[in-house]
């Protein structure tokens, strides 16, 4: 386990180098129909990332010349460190509905140590910071740490209650669960990522921040000192061990050279079937002999949606040209409780050994839910490949591919 620096994903110029430099945390700017016009492209409150990192630049500032304000933690080594207090806990009264508990109140938490979660349930950059979450629950629940899932979906799907109570059960996510569709808890925290972890504590005061993936050692040690601040006994030094399996596997980050990519016509880039994207028109698509690194293409009949590319007819197929251990999408069937089946290619051959989850040997699956499928995870070395996944049915809608 490992801190980790800041990196900037999504941006329209992927310098892969520089990013793999700071690997492993990531932003997903939340984007959609709601955002409010004239907001900044950035994020979905309109505030930019020059504005988000003022306020973390002001407190390393604080934290370095011993300004006021900054209260003291445990470093790596046991020796104290400056933590800023960054605010109080916001109002919890914009969810519209709770999960594995009764409604919470920001007031009702008073005296205990609480930890917020921002997260969504295709994420896979949340799916790969669950095991901590998961594991400080358990471990801390009894001294009297809280964990607070919020659930601020990014697609319109997830904030569907049955598809968030299934991603729940199926995650095995046991604390509470705020709905938060509206963004109402999001805003209210003034928050932009997925995921984000808050940790506030005993007195209701917000006191350590990580946003993306990693900094889990830091979280931990952060965790034990509230909570002995608060009283509590018995936390120790331990931290938490994780056994992560599935999509939960932390990323091949050394080899990671390909960015998430939308396939909506809201956010697609480096599409390469000739025509281009038209926003909610249908279109016939061939695809190109050859893909450079990270473009992506479609073949058949299909309808670029802002947030979706659906197909119309069977055989549609989508090609793209990655570099990553594992490749994942996130897709669904259009008509909920049916079912589409697919196979996928690598290089023109089945995938045998370098299945994912979601895909048997020869590269055969069904799409039934809408969440993110594990296509692909590379077992040998990794290099530039092909990938095609071919529907065998219509009415399937296919929202971005991850990787990792």
């Amino acid at each position: 386990m490992h801190d980790t620096d800041w990196a900037f994903r999504d941006v329209p110029s992927f310098d892969t180098a520089a990013w793999r430099d700071h690997r492993p945390i990531a932003w997903r700017p939340r984007v959609g129909s709601n955002r409010p016009s004239g907001s900044d492209a950035t994020s979905p409150g309109g505030r930019s990332i020059v504005n988000t990192i003022k306020p973390l630049l002001a407190a390393l500032l604080a934290g370095a010349i011993g300004l006021p304000g900054i209260v003291s933690a445990q470093d790596k080594a046991g020796t104290p460190s400056p933590l800023p207090i960054e605010g109080q806990l916001p109002s919890l009264g914009g969810a519209s509905g709770w999960l594995n508990s009764a409604p919470l109140t920001a007031a009702g938490l008073r005296g205990k140590v609480v930890l917020v979660d921002f997260w969504t349930y295709s994420c896979i950059n949340w799916l790969r910071t669950l095991p901590h979450v998961r594991a400080w629950a358990e471990k801390y629940r009894s001294q009297g740490l809280v964990v607070i899932g919020v659930h601020s979906p990014e697609f319109e799907f997830e904030k569907n209650l049955d598809n968030i109570r299934q991603a729940v059960k199926d995650m095995r996510v046991d604390y509470p669960v705020a709905i938060d569709s509206d963004h109402a808890i999001w805003r209210a925290f003034d928050n932009q990522y997925w995921p984000a972890l808050y940790l506030v504590d005993a007195q209701g005061r917000i006191r350590h921040h990580h946003f993306g993936e990693g900094g889990y050692e830091r979280a931990e040690r952060i965790i034990q000192q509230l909570l002995a601040e608060a009283g509590a006994a018995g936390s120790g030094r331990d931290l938490v061990s994780v056994d992560a399996r599935g999509t939960e596997v932390a990323a091949d980050w050394e080899n990671l050279k390909s960015p998430e990519t939308y396939l909506g016509s809201a956010r697609a880039e480096r599409f390469a079937s000739r025509g281009g994207l038209a926003p909610g028109k249908r279109g016939v698509h061939a695809l190109p002999d050859r893909l450079k690194l990270n473009d992506w293409g479609l073949a058949g009949d299909w309808t670029a949606q802002r947030e979706f590319a659906v197909l119309n007819a069977p055989g549609g197929r989508i090609a793209y040209r990655f570099h990553a251990r594992d490749l994942h999408l996130v897709m669904g069937p259009t008509a909920r409780g049916s079912a589409v089946r697919f196979r996928v290619l690598v290089d023109g051959q089945a995938p045998r050994a370098d299945h994912g989850l979601d895909v048997d040997e020869q590269g055969l699956g069904t799409v039934t839910q809408q969440r993110l499928y594990q296509l692909i995870r590379q077992k040998g070395p990794i290099v530039d490949r092909r990938f095609e996944i071919e529907f065998l049915d219509p009415g399937v809608e296919a929202f971005v591919f991850t990787f990792g």
